[in-house]
């Protein structure tokens, strides 16, 4: 198959008003909260003193048990929430438990080297600035700075101290660097192997469009990071992961140790509701297969790159199961593929108001503590296949609205 043409640049001057002026909003609420929820005692520390307990403790423990010369133990919950009460100096229910592949120590114990409150504030900021390379990249002007500080998810990221920035930074790095610099994508794309539910859409679409040395690539930069962690936290770390690894899905997939609510799936959705697992899992299961078919089939069309690019994007958060908001970061990634088409074809009358539905559903999670982000994900797939629409149906194109209307 022919190698995908390469990403033309839009005209300048065509991104519309209310865009433009609904991303300033949106870019001055993320950028003001954490200045005054740090001094509110909102984030990172409580009134007390006291660490809150979030998701970035976990990472910052493991990196602590790293240094402290057991890798293997990050794996055991009894002893990583030791860790964990030890440097929050309060207690707290549940777990925060590290389950990443132990190639993910490298980041971890780099962060482990700094007192906490630095660790997190440098962790978000340092895997903040690839995010914000990569979208201005995709949209291809500096507009893309401000539409990836305003995605609402940016601020739930930076929130918890989660890894959505380098997840979306690595899967918008591989979609727009494929059709220009192969072998960057393939190692772009095996770095995401420290989250590997996150790439398995990607084999199926590179075979599907004959994409070989990115595929090789990837491959090749996995397999040499997981031997490069063997090499520094030795056999055991991954005897420990693959061992806790099952009573992790168990805890999270069977028992729904986290409410079905703060997950972002179709399974998630159907035991949100009172389905069971099975019924669950045969909804997901329908869910991945379709999506698997569709967008290998829009690859092997002649549909424009960016709305290929734009589709695996969103595909990958449709087919797996575990997925929370934090991880709806690679939304945006589709939606500045999105966005770069608009702003060199002309948006669509219906394009930026489910775009703002899209951010409100992002937004006000937290008001119903349902899986709104599988909403906001199936409209962003929607406009991607209505913008393929002569790919799909047999109708002419519906007409534009001008950028600039």
């Amino acid at each position: 198959m022919a190698v995908p043409a390469p990403i033309t640049a839009p005209e300048q001057g065509a991104i519309p008003a209310a865009l433009l002026n609904a991303c300033f909003v949106l870019f001055v609420v993320n950028a003001s909260f954490f200045p005054a929820a740090f001094y509110a005692h909102w984030w990172i520390f409580d009134e007390k003193g006291l660490g809150i307990p979030t998701d970035f403790v976990n990472v910052w423990s493991a990196g602590r048990l790293v240094l402290d010369g057991h890798p293997a133990w990050a794996y055991d919950w009894a002893i990583q929430k030791q860790v964990q009460l030890a440097v929050l100096g309060q207690g707290y229910d549940g777990n925060f438990a590290w389950h990443y592949p132990p190639l993910f120590l490298f980041v971890a114990s780099l962060l482990a080297h700094f007192p906490y409150a630095v660790a997190f504030i440098g962790w978000a900021a340092m895997s903040l600035v690839p995010y914000l390379a990569v979208m201005r990249a995709i949209v291809g002007r500096p507009f893309g700075w401000l539409l990836a500080a305003a995605f609402p998810v940016a601020l739930t990221n930076t929130l918890v101290g989660q890894n959505g920035f380098l997840t979306a930074s690595l899967i918008g790095g591989t979609l727009y660097l494929l059709p220009v610099r192969p072998v960057l994508a393939g190692i772009c794309l095996g770095l995401l192997s420290y989250k590997p539910q996150y790439g398995v859409l990607f084999p199926l679409v590179l075979i599907a469009a004959a994409q070989w040395r990115v595929f090789i690539t990837a491959a090749i930069t996995a397999v040499l990071l997981a031997f490069a962690s063997w090499l520094a936290f030795g056999t055991e770390s991954w005897q420990a992961f693959v061992h806790w690894m099952p009573m992790f899905s168990q805890a999270f997939l069977t028992e729904g140790r986290a409410p079905w609510g703060k997950m972002q799936s179709v399974f998630a959705l159907v035991r949100y509701l009172g389905g069971g697992e099975q019924l669950g899992w045969i909804f997901q299961w329908i869910m991945s297969g379709t999506v698997a078919a569709v967008t290998a089939l829009m690859w092997r069309s002649r549909i424009v790159y960016t709305l290929k690019a734009a589709s695996l994007a969103a595909g990958t958060l449709l087919i797996t199961p575990y997925l929370f908001l934090y991880d709806e970061m690679v939304l945006a990634i589709a939606v500045a593929f999105l966005v770069r088409i608009g702003s060199r074809e002309g948006f669509e009358s219906y394009e930026l108001p489910a775009l703002g539905l899209v951010a409100a559903l992002l937004m006000f999670y937290p008001l119903f503590g349902a899986p709104t982000g599988l909403g906001a994900t199936l409209i962003v797939s929607s406009l991607i296949l209505r913008r393929a629409g002569p790919w799909w149906r047999r109708e002419p194109a519906p007409a534009l609205v001008p950028a600039g209307a």
